[in-house]
């Protein structure tokens, strides 16, 4: 199934082009549906030269190190661009890429994206500035695990998702829309499940955590002050 027009000017990158131009786009390229659970492509594997992007879900990204362990490395949501050695690169898959629900998967044809970019420069420009910013909190993530203390990268996961991702504001108590369970925020910030439970009951007046991952930011400016190395209490 091919993308529809509407679709493709959802995506920032193409944000630039007339409907034109996008109708042009829309012949070379596919939409594919994955349910929950669901494997895009695994770490290591031979992937299409294609531009990969999110039109629909959320999925999760994740990587097993030397040692074994799986590590979530971030979660995409619609818009976002990912397997970018499937445009840029060896063509090898980096990580692994998993349906946390049901999703829609859009790809564009390499070659013509290059086609479109000869045409319309800024199309690469968007690009460079997504893989930039991936390059930023990469570069970030990496400095947390070796120099932050564990709670500090709690406090910046947490904030991180409420200030990306929808929330709700109910008493005074911001509430995050996507569920986090202990297991999944252990494997993003590098700490095992046991002290992710016990960093969350040290801060039980700043965030409250309920089954089945639910979030709620109970005191917003203490949350940024520890996410910026302040000591707690």
């Amino acid at each position: 199934m091919k993308a529809t027009v509407e679709q493709l000017a959802e995506i920032g990158i193409f944000a630039s082009l007339n409907r034109t131009e996008l109708e042009r786009l829309q012949e070379h390229t596919a939409v594919r549906t994955y349910r929950q659970g669901e494997v895009v492509m695994y770490e290591g594997d031979r992937i299409p030269e294609k531009l990969y992007t999110l039109s629909i879900g959320s999925l999760q990204v994740t990587k097993i190190g030397a040692a074994g362990k799986e590590t979530i490395l971030r979660t995409l949501f619609p818009g976002d661009m990912f397997a970018a050695p499937g445009l840029v690169g060896n063509g090898m898959a980096p990580a692994t890429v998993t349906a946390e629900t049901e999703v829609q998967v859009l790809t564009t044809e390499r070659d013509f994206l290059l086609a479109a970019i000869r045409e319309n420069p800024e199309i690469a420009l968007r690009i460079l500035a997504v893989f930039n910013q991936r390059l930023q909190q990469l570069h970030e993530t990496v400095h947390g695990l070796v120099s932050e203390r564990a709670i500090v990268r709690l406090a910046r996961f947490i904030h991180y998702f409420a200030i990306e991702q929808n929330t709700k504001i109910t008493e005074n108590s911001v509430f995050l829309e996507k569920r986090l369970p202990y297991y999944q925020i252990a494997r993003s910030i590098g700490i095992t499940y046991e002290e992710c439970v016990r960093l969350f009951k040290k801060l039980k007046s700043v965030v409250s955590y309920s089954r089945g991952g639910k979030i709620a930011v109970l005191d917003w400016q203490k949350l940024e002050d520890i996410a910026s190395g302040e000591e707690i209490d």
